[in-house]
């Protein structure tokens, strides 16, 4: 049971930074794989990043060594560095965390609710 709150978004012009924060509490944090999602209008929601609890990184193609992923399990939280913020990476960016826990023969995966970022001039 984990539940996650975002912050950090908000208006910036192109070429801008963006710190995202994800405060996780209910669960331990050390145990779960953490992502940045995020849904633009009218598009689907994509995967932005990824770091498990090892620290192994994933990010997608469009980030182009923007965006930093980084977690610091002594303070429940994940963050996502954004930097040279382009129009093209307004939407809704939303963290999960994941975990698979063999005495369920399970994963499960939790969602906050998501802060916005809009790139505009």
């Amino acid at each position: 049971q984990v539940q996650l709150v975002e912050s950090g978004g908000g208006l910036v012009q192109p070429g801008g930074s963006l710190r995202l924060s994800c405060a996780a509490s209910g669960s331990i944090f050390s145990l779960y794989a953490m992502s940045w999602y995020r849904q633009a209008p009218g598009k689907q929601r994509e995967l932005v990043a990824a770091i498990t609890p090892g620290g192994r990184r994933n990010y997608a193609d469009f980030v182009k060594g923007r965006f930093t992923i980084s977690r610091d399990n002594a303070k429940n939280t994940a963050y996502l560095q954004m930097n040279s913020l382009e129009p093209e990476d307004t939407a809704v960016y939303y963290c999960n965390a994941a975990r698979w826990v063999a005495a369920d023969s399970a994963s499960y995966d939790y969602w906050g609710q998501g802060t916005q970022v809009t790139v505009s001039s």
